[in-house]
């Protein structure tokens, strides 16, 4: 089992820059990949961005490629979330979160630790 400590997160201009952080303990030789999925009212939770652990190959999601960067620090197993050029539609609830397959496919059931989440409004 793998505990998962969020940070970061709140309110930002469109345009705008905000940052996560996310803190692993425990079993952390259990998992693949570490990253972010978001959900917002009404919507499916939709990857964001993924890290393979191992090696650092990074995976994003469609809606947030060029605009958000994911990276680790593996010294303190932790991954960050550097997201800029906010939109009014990156508004959502982020969760970190760890496990996945190979690929670190940004696939919600593939994922078996879960942080309580962080809120990222974005107001235009």
């Amino acid at each position: 089992q793998v505990q998962l400590a969020e940070s970061g997160g709140g309110s930002a201009q469109a345009g705008g820059s905000l940052r996560l952080s996310c803190a692993a303990s425990g079993n952390i030789y259990s998992y693949n990949c570490m990253g972010w999925f978001r959900q917002s009212p009404g919507k499916e939770r939709e990857g964001v961005a993924m890290i393979y652990a191992a090696s650092g190959r990074t995976y994003y999601g469609d809606g947030v490629k060029g605009r958000f960067t994911i990276s680790q620090d593996k010294a303190k197993n932790t991954v960050h979330l550097q997201m800029d050029s906010l939109e009014v539609d990156d508004t959502a609830m982020y969760y970190c979160a760890a496990g996945g397959d190979l690929l670190c496919r940004l696939r919600p059931q593939d994922y078996n630790n879960w942080a309580q989440g962080t809120q990222v409004t974005v107001s235009s």
